[in-house]
C-alpha cells in the first residue's frame, strides 16, 4: 500500500522552531473548512464544528485508503482567527473572534470524495455541522511563524513578539491570525501542548 508521509513532507510548515521565528511562503493546499463565531472555550457552534471535521476526515481516510490503495496521516486541526476591525483583536473579546477551522487534506482528495465522505459520515451518526463543511483551496502566501509551548489563554506574549518581530523584518500583517493545535488538550498537561503560531505578511 502507497504511503503518503505529509507531516515529514509539510515539516517545515508545521513544527518550526520554539527558539526563534521563521519566514515561509505557505503553498495552496486543500482543506477541510468550517466557518464560525464566538469563544471557542464555550461555544457549542465551535465544539460541533471540531466533531464535524474530524468525523469527515476520518471518514475520507479510510475510504481513500479502502477503495484506492493510499494511506496518509490525519493532520493537526487549524484555526483561522479574526474581528472585522484586527485591531480590535484580542484574548479578552473572545465571544466577538470569527474562525475558520479546517485539517489539510492530501491532493488525491477531490471534491467527488469529499462529498462522499459527508455523505458516508451522516449515515453513521447525527453530526449537526456536517452539511456546514466546504472543500476548499487555500494559499497563504509569505508569513512569519513560531512554535509555542503552553496553555492556549497564555499564547498573547508569544503572538506579540511575533508582531513585533514581523514589523521589524520591514512587513506589516496581512491576513488572518493562524494557529495549528499540534497537541490535544485532552490527553496532554497545558504546559505540554504545542501550538504552531502563524501570521502572513506583506512589505510595508
Amino acid at each position: 500500500m502507497e504511503k503518503l508521509d505529509l507531516k515529514k513532507d509539510l515539516k517545515y510548515l508545521y513544527e518550526p522552531s520554539s527558539k526563534s521565528f521563521s519566514v515561509v511562503d505557505v503553498p495552496a493546499m486543500n482543506f477541510i473548512m468550517i466557518d464560525g463565531q464566538g469563544n471557542p472555550n464555550t461555544s457549542v457552534e465551535y465544539a460541533e464544528a471540531i466533531q464535524a471535521l474530524y468525523s469527515s476526515a476520518y471518514t475520507l481516510k479510510f475510504m481513500i485508503k479502502k477503495e484506492l490503495g493510499l494511506d496518509y496521516p490525519i493532520m493537526a486541526s487549524e484555526g483561522l482567527w479574526w474581528m472585522d476591525d484586527m485591531r480590535e483583536f484580542s484574548v479578552a473579546r473572545k465571544d466577538d473572534w470569527k474562525w475558520t477551522m479546517m485539517i489539510m487534506q492530501p491532493e488525491i482528495v477531490t471534491s467527488g470524495l469529499f462529498f462522499l465522505a459527508v455523505a458516508e459520515a451522516a449515515k453513521k451518526k447525527e453530526i449537526p455541522a456536517l452539511a456546514r463543511l466546504r472543500l476548499q483551496t487555500f494559499q497563504e502566501g509569505k508569513a512569519a511563524q513560531i512554535m509555542y509551548f503552553g496553555p492556549y489563554a497564555e499564547e498573547g506574549p508569544t503572538i506579540a513578539r511575533l508582531h513585533k518581530f514581523i514589523e521589524e523584518s520591514g512587513y506589516v500583517r496581512d491576513g488572518k491570525h493562524h494557529e495549528i493545535y499540534l497537541g490535544d488538550p485532552r490527553r496532554s498537561a497545558p504546559e505540554k501542548l504545542r501550538t504552531t503560531i502563524r501570521q502572513p505578511m506583506k512589505k510595508a
